[in-house]
């Protein structure tokens, strides 16, 4: 049993699906050796089998999954004795590649296990639900596609192994993001935001540099000017009133501000907009 798709439309997309399916296999069934345009994994739901790249051979069983890269020559067989039967699933994109090293999954280590629970098999059933020419479920197709990739980057040793300083580190930056969106309109300085997460200012405009290679000033202003355009696409709204709404109440220190960060001053980036 298979489900077909074909997503050419998406060719220049970050990752799109390509197709998917399900086979319980016959005694010693195999493919190849051959070549496939796209990325290929296969989960074994039960049974055994062997995979085969270049010349490697690795037997694999339930719970396991092997991948396959575009262009290379690969083959697999199911067991004589304990035919496997697997879910696959191809697909492609611009960060199909860089997605999967974040799995741990490549060309000389394209094997991975799966044991933790039903969540893989899960999704690629719900995948072989869905009918792609229904209107919208490409969408929860491409949700699913990026639901099984996240499932295996957490699986992965490399993603379990972070350590709880890179994870910290994280959370502050997330933290400091969302008290700057709710809070840019008010008077708010860069200790108020380093002070908001219980962090020291200096150690805070560090990993926040670090983070997005802008001080959290400069990034507090960025984000200032952006909702400030968007405001401005409101003709009703005069320079004034804006200013105000981003945090200036001073029109002529945000339009001197403005004009240094973007390079025009808002009355005439009002006119592109």
């Amino acid at each position: 049993m298979a489900t077909e798709f074909s997503n050419s439309n998406f060719i220049n997309t970050d990752l799109y699906m390509y197709n998917c399916g399900m086979e319980d296999c016959l005694p010693e069934h195999f493919y190849g050796p051959a070549v496939r345009e796209h990325f290929l994994i296969h989960y074994i739901i039960k049974g055994k089998g062997v995979f085969q790249v270049g010349d490697i051979i690795y037997n694999l069983e339930a719970g396991q999954g092997f991948l396959i890269c575009p262009n290379i020559v690969t083959y697999y067989q199911a067991d004589s004795e304990d035919p496997w039967s697997y879910r696959w699933i191809a697909f492609h994109g611009l960060k199909a590649e860089s997605y999967l090293v974040r799995a741990n999954l490549s060309l000389s280590n394209p094997i991975f296990k799966y044991t933790n629970d039903a969540a893989l098999t899960n999704c690629l059933d719900d995948m072989l639900l869905k009918n792609l020419h229904v209107k919208n479920n490409d969408i929860r197709i491409l949700s699913l596609l990026y639901s099984f990739i996240a499932i295996l980057v957490e699986n992965s040793p490399e993603y379990k192994n972070i350590s709880d300083i890179s994870d910290k580190k994280e959370d502050y930056i997330q933290k400091a993001i969302e008290f700057i969106e709710k809070n840019y309109s008010r008077k708010i300085s860069v200790l108020d935001i380093s002070k908001s997460i219980n962090l020291d200012r200096s150690y805070f405009g560090s990993i926040f540099k670090d983070h997005f290679n802008k001080s959290p000033q400069e990034f507090l202003i960025y984000f200032r000017f952006n909702k400030a355009c968007d405001l401005m696409k409101n003709k009703s709204l005069s320079i004034s009133e804006i200013s105000r709404s981003v945090g200036y109440d001073d029109p002529l220190l945000f339009s001197k501000l403005f004009k240094k960060f973007k390079g025009l001053s808002p009355k005439k980036i009002r006119i592109t907009l």
